[in-house]
């Protein structure tokens, strides 16, 4: 019998961490690109994970990166919901705590780069901790 390789199914298509992972590296290269800083990926908390965190100068980029096959649902943009949102405003304070700093008092922002089918769009400050 044929050995089945790590994180794929018997039928060899990627586990989902693995498609996930392409996706944001895909999402962490663009944003390389356009001359941001990678500082790190897949930060996770109990209250949310933040799944890239960059530099663009002094200010703190936490990027949220989002997949969908196709738009039938409205997307992956329309999929980062308030819910959403929340987690990784909470997840983002978590973090700055954790270098003696804040929302309020560090520079920051969130961004969603957002990719349905083939296209990627990259919405740099999408929401707000108000």
């Amino acid at each position: 019998m044929e050995p089945v390789s790590p994180g794929t199914n018997r039928s060899g298509i990627l586990s989902r961490q693995q498609t996930g992972a392409g996706y944001e590296l895909q999402a962490r290269r663009l944003l390389e690109g356009a001359g941001l800083t990678f500082i790190a990926a897949n930060v996770r908390f109990r209250v949310g994970e933040i799944d890239l965190i960059m530099r663009d100068g002094e200010t703190w980029v936490f990027v949220e990166v989002r997949y969908r096959r196709n738009d039938r649902f409205g997307g992956a943009a329309a999929s980062v919901t308030r819910s959403k949102q929340q987690k990784l405003l909470k997840a983002a304070a978590l973090w700055l705590n954790g270098r003696q700093s804040s929302l309020e008092s560090a520079r920051c922002r969130f961004d969603v780069v957002a990719i349905t089918g083939a296209r990627t769009d990259w919405l740099s400050d999408a929401f707000t901790a108000e």
